[in-house]
Protein backbone atom coordinates (compact mmCIF):
# COMPACT_ATOMS: atom_id res chain seq x y z
CA UNK A 1 0.00 0.00 0.00
CA UNK A 2 1.06 3.27 -1.00
CA UNK A 3 0.40 6.86 -0.50
CA UNK A 4 1.06 9.50 -2.60
CA UNK A 5 0.33 11.12 -6.39
CA UNK A 6 -0.44 8.26 -8.75
CA UNK A 7 0.00 10.67 -11.82
CA UNK A 8 2.97 9.28 -12.99
CA UNK A 9 2.88 5.64 -14.71
CA UNK A 10 6.64 5.28 -13.77
CA UNK A 11 6.30 6.24 -10.39
CA UNK A 12 3.54 3.82 -10.16
CA UNK A 13 5.52 0.65 -11.30
CA UNK A 14 8.15 1.70 -9.28
CA UNK A 15 5.65 1.96 -6.02
CA UNK A 16 5.01 -1.66 -6.94
CA UNK A 17 8.28 -2.68 -7.43
CA UNK A 18 9.29 -1.25 -4.28
CA UNK A 19 6.78 -2.94 -2.41
CA UNK A 20 7.31 -6.54 -3.90
CA UNK A 21 10.91 -6.33 -3.42
CA UNK A 22 10.74 -5.11 0.65
CA UNK A 23 7.91 -7.78 1.06
CA UNK A 24 10.20 -10.84 -0.14
CA UNK A 25 13.13 -9.41 1.48
CA UNK A 26 11.46 -9.26 4.79
CA UNK A 27 10.21 -12.30 4.62
CA UNK A 28 13.88 -13.53 4.52
CA UNK A 29 13.71 -12.76 8.12
CA UNK A 30 12.04 -15.79 9.12
CA UNK A 31 12.54 -19.41 8.64
CA UNK A 32 8.74 -19.21 7.87
CA UNK A 33 6.08 -16.78 8.09
CA UNK A 34 1.83 -16.92 7.93
CA UNK A 35 1.87 -13.12 7.08
CA UNK A 36 4.32 -10.39 6.12
CA UNK A 37 3.18 -7.28 5.13
CA UNK A 38 4.81 -3.52 3.88
CA UNK A 39 3.07 -0.48 3.76
CA UNK A 40 5.34 2.07 1.90
CA UNK A 41 4.46 5.88 2.20
CA UNK A 42 6.47 7.97 -0.14
CA UNK A 43 4.22 11.65 -0.85
CA UNK A 44 4.59 12.76 -3.10
CA UNK A 45 5.71 9.13 -4.99
CA UNK A 46 7.93 11.15 -7.68
CA UNK A 47 10.46 11.47 -4.87
CA UNK A 48 11.16 7.17 -5.02
CA UNK A 49 13.32 8.17 -7.85
CA UNK A 50 15.45 9.81 -6.07
CA UNK A 51 15.28 7.31 -3.77
CA UNK A 52 13.19 9.26 -0.89
CA UNK A 53 10.44 7.74 0.77
CA UNK A 54 8.70 9.01 3.92
CA UNK A 55 8.29 5.17 6.19
CA UNK A 56 8.06 2.19 5.72
CA UNK A 57 6.21 -0.42 7.82
CA UNK A 58 6.74 -4.35 8.53
CA UNK A 59 3.75 -6.20 10.07
CA UNK A 60 3.90 -10.12 10.49
CA UNK A 61 2.07 -13.08 11.97
CA UNK A 62 2.78 -16.45 13.06
CA UNK A 63 6.17 -15.75 12.00
CA UNK A 64 9.16 -18.37 13.10
CA UNK A 65 13.50 -17.36 13.96
CA UNK A 66 16.12 -19.46 13.34
CA UNK A 67 13.58 -22.33 12.46
CA UNK A 68 12.48 -22.89 16.09
CA UNK A 69 11.83 -19.64 17.77
CA UNK A 70 7.77 -18.76 17.43
CA UNK A 71 6.48 -14.90 16.87
CA UNK A 72 3.18 -14.67 17.50
CA UNK A 73 3.32 -11.02 15.95
CA UNK A 74 6.08 -8.17 14.87
CA UNK A 75 6.04 -5.07 13.71
CA UNK A 76 8.50 -2.09 12.72
CA UNK A 77 8.04 1.37 11.38
CA UNK A 78 10.49 3.87 10.36
CA UNK A 79 11.12 7.30 10.02
CA UNK A 80 12.61 8.54 6.76
CA UNK A 81 14.97 6.57 4.83
CA UNK A 82 17.09 6.60 2.13
CA UNK A 83 17.02 3.67 -0.52
CA UNK A 84 19.47 3.07 -3.37
CA UNK A 85 16.66 2.66 -6.08
CA UNK A 86 18.53 1.08 -8.62
CA UNK A 87 19.00 -1.81 -6.15
CA UNK A 88 15.23 -2.21 -5.89
CA UNK A 89 15.48 -2.81 -10.19
CA UNK A 90 17.72 -5.23 -9.76
CA UNK A 91 15.30 -6.90 -7.05
CA UNK A 92 17.28 -6.15 -3.93
CA UNK A 93 16.17 -3.20 -1.51
CA UNK A 94 19.87 -1.43 0.03
CA UNK A 95 19.42 1.26 2.43
CA UNK A 96 21.83 4.12 1.44
CA UNK A 97 22.25 4.65 5.26
CA UNK A 98 21.51 2.44 8.29
CA UNK A 99 17.54 3.36 10.50
CA UNK A 100 15.64 2.81 13.12
CA UNK A 101 12.40 2.01 13.36
CA UNK A 102 10.20 1.44 16.19
CA UNK A 103 9.18 -1.93 17.28
CA UNK A 104 6.36 -4.40 18.78
CA UNK A 105 6.53 -8.06 19.85
CA UNK A 106 4.07 -10.18 21.04
CA UNK A 107 5.22 -13.58 22.48
CA UNK A 108 2.53 -16.47 23.55
CA UNK A 109 2.77 -18.50 26.93
CA UNK A 110 2.50 -21.50 24.78
CA UNK A 111 5.79 -20.62 22.45
CA UNK A 112 7.66 -19.57 24.88
CA UNK A 113 7.57 -22.93 26.33
CA UNK A 114 8.14 -24.84 22.83
CA UNK A 115 11.26 -22.31 22.66
CA UNK A 116 12.45 -24.28 25.93
CA UNK A 117 12.94 -27.37 23.89
CA UNK A 118 14.89 -25.38 21.42
CA UNK A 119 18.86 -26.74 20.54
CA UNK A 120 20.07 -23.26 21.49
CA UNK A 121 18.43 -22.97 24.93
CA UNK A 122 18.32 -26.71 25.63
CA UNK A 123 22.08 -26.97 25.37
CA UNK A 124 22.54 -23.88 28.10
CA UNK A 125 20.75 -25.93 30.82
CA UNK A 126 22.73 -28.99 30.21
CA UNK A 127 25.74 -30.11 32.01
CA UNK A 128 26.21 -27.10 34.37
CA UNK A 129 29.13 -26.69 36.47
CA UNK A 130 27.90 -23.76 39.06
CA UNK A 131 29.54 -24.47 42.40
CA UNK A 132 25.65 -24.25 43.85
CA UNK A 133 24.74 -27.16 41.75
CA UNK A 134 27.63 -29.48 41.74
CA UNK A 135 28.14 -28.76 45.61
CA UNK A 136 24.74 -30.89 46.00
CA UNK A 137 26.14 -33.25 42.97
CA UNK A 138 29.48 -34.91 43.97
CA UNK A 139 31.15 -32.08 41.51
CA UNK A 140 28.86 -33.60 38.54
CA UNK A 141 27.45 -31.21 36.06
CA UNK A 142 23.75 -30.66 36.47
CA UNK A 143 20.72 -30.56 33.94
CA UNK A 144 17.57 -28.73 33.64
CA UNK A 145 14.25 -30.28 31.62
CA UNK A 146 11.14 -30.36 31.41
CA UNK A 147 10.78 -26.04 32.00
CA UNK A 148 7.57 -24.57 31.52
CA UNK A 149 6.58 -20.74 32.03
CA UNK A 150 3.23 -19.45 33.27
CA UNK A 151 3.06 -16.02 32.51
CA UNK A 152 1.02 -13.76 35.51
CA UNK A 153 -0.29 -10.52 35.88
CA UNK A 154 2.35 -7.74 36.75
CA UNK A 155 4.95 -9.31 34.78
CA UNK A 156 5.49 -12.18 37.29
CA UNK A 157 6.08 -15.23 35.62
CA UNK A 158 5.96 -18.66 37.74
CA UNK A 159 8.74 -21.44 36.79
CA UNK A 160 9.06 -25.31 37.06
CA UNK A 161 11.54 -27.64 35.45
CA UNK A 162 13.14 -30.72 37.18
CA UNK A 163 16.69 -31.95 37.50
CA UNK A 164 18.23 -35.14 38.90
CA UNK A 165 21.16 -35.50 41.30
CA UNK A 166 23.02 -38.95 42.00
CA UNK A 167 21.13 -39.86 44.22
CA UNK A 168 17.70 -38.58 43.50
CA UNK A 169 15.93 -38.27 40.40
CA UNK A 170 13.14 -35.76 39.14
CA UNK A 171 14.08 -33.03 42.04
CA UNK A 172 11.80 -30.34 41.44
CA UNK A 173 12.24 -26.89 40.86
CA UNK A 174 9.40 -24.18 41.66
CA UNK A 175 9.78 -20.25 41.95
CA UNK A 176 8.17 -17.04 41.09
CA UNK A 177 10.03 -13.99 39.87
CA UNK A 178 9.47 -10.62 38.23
CA UNK A 179 10.62 -10.06 34.23
CA UNK A 180 12.52 -7.04 33.66
CA UNK A 181 14.83 -5.94 30.75
CA UNK A 182 18.58 -5.35 31.59
CA UNK A 183 21.12 -2.98 28.72
CA UNK A 184 17.78 -3.14 26.56
CA UNK A 185 18.53 -6.82 25.10
CA UNK A 186 18.65 -9.09 27.95
CA UNK A 187 15.91 -10.48 30.16
CA UNK A 188 16.02 -10.73 33.87
CA UNK A 189 14.16 -13.20 35.99
CA UNK A 190 14.25 -10.64 38.53
CA UNK A 191 13.55 -11.35 43.18
CA UNK A 192 13.27 -15.09 42.12
CA UNK A 193 11.25 -16.91 45.03
CA UNK A 194 10.89 -20.74 46.01
CA UNK A 195 7.88 -21.84 46.08
CA UNK A 196 8.31 -24.32 48.74
CA UNK A 197 4.47 -25.58 49.28
CA UNK A 198 4.62 -27.45 46.00
CA UNK A 199 7.50 -29.46 46.76
CA UNK A 200 7.29 -32.46 49.10
CA UNK A 201 8.85 -31.22 53.00
CA UNK A 202 11.90 -33.63 52.71
CA UNK A 203 13.09 -32.37 49.33
CA UNK A 204 12.81 -28.47 50.05
CA UNK A 205 16.61 -27.81 51.43
CA UNK A 206 17.99 -29.16 48.06
CA UNK A 207 15.37 -27.89 45.99
CA UNK A 208 15.76 -24.48 46.76
CA UNK A 209 19.45 -24.55 46.36
CA UNK A 210 18.70 -25.92 42.99
CA UNK A 211 15.99 -23.42 42.50
CA UNK A 212 18.50 -20.65 43.19
CA UNK A 213 21.10 -21.72 40.98
CA UNK A 214 18.78 -22.74 38.06
CA UNK A 215 17.31 -18.36 38.39
CA UNK A 216 20.97 -17.56 37.96
CA UNK A 217 21.20 -19.49 34.41
CA UNK A 218 17.93 -18.59 33.26
CA UNK A 219 19.66 -14.83 34.01
CA UNK A 220 22.42 -15.49 31.70
CA UNK A 221 20.31 -17.23 28.84
CA UNK A 222 18.37 -14.76 27.01
CA UNK A 223 20.25 -12.58 25.35
CA UNK A 224 18.89 -10.58 22.03
CA UNK A 225 21.75 -11.05 20.00
CA UNK A 226 21.72 -15.09 20.39
CA UNK A 227 18.66 -14.52 18.17
CA UNK A 228 19.88 -11.67 15.47
CA UNK A 229 17.86 -11.44 12.43
CA UNK A 230 20.24 -10.96 9.15
CA UNK A 231 20.54 -7.37 9.20
CA UNK A 232 18.49 -6.19 12.00
CA UNK A 233 19.10 -5.87 15.75
CA UNK A 234 16.29 -5.58 18.15
CA UNK A 235 16.77 -3.84 21.78
CA UNK A 236 13.73 -3.23 24.00
CA UNK A 237 12.26 -0.66 26.09
CA UNK A 238 9.70 -2.46 27.72
CA UNK A 239 8.26 -5.54 28.54
CA UNK A 240 4.18 -6.41 29.93
CA UNK A 241 2.76 -9.87 30.23
CA UNK A 242 -0.92 -9.63 29.24
CA UNK A 243 -3.10 -12.15 29.94
CA UNK A 244 -1.10 -15.57 28.65
CA UNK A 245 1.08 -13.02 26.08
CA UNK A 246 4.26 -11.49 26.17
CA UNK A 247 4.29 -7.94 24.76
CA UNK A 248 7.78 -5.93 23.88
CA UNK A 249 8.13 -2.51 22.72
CA UNK A 250 11.54 -1.27 21.61
CA UNK A 251 13.08 -0.23 18.19
CA UNK A 252 15.03 -2.61 15.18
CA UNK A 253 17.98 -0.78 14.11
CA UNK A 254 18.04 -1.69 10.09
CA UNK A 255 21.50 -1.89 8.75
CA UNK A 256 20.40 -3.63 5.58
CA UNK A 257 17.87 -6.00 4.16
CA UNK A 258 18.03 -9.33 4.37
CA UNK A 259 20.64 -10.71 1.83
CA UNK A 260 21.87 -7.74 1.17
CA UNK A 261 25.85 -7.38 1.83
Amino acid sequence: MFIGSKSNPSTDFGERMLNAVATQSLRHLFTQSEQVEVTVRCFPSSKLLQGSIDSFKMSGRHLVIRRQFEVEEMSFETDAVAIDFGSVVSGKLRLKQPTQAVAQIVLVEDAINRAFNADLVRQRLQHLDLPPLTNLSGGEPVSFRDVQINLLPDNQVRITAKTDLPNRTDVPIQLTATLAIEKRRRILFQNPQFESEAVAEDLRGIAEILTTGFAQVLNEMVDLDRFDLDGVTLRLNRLETHGKQLLFSGYAQIDRFPGVG
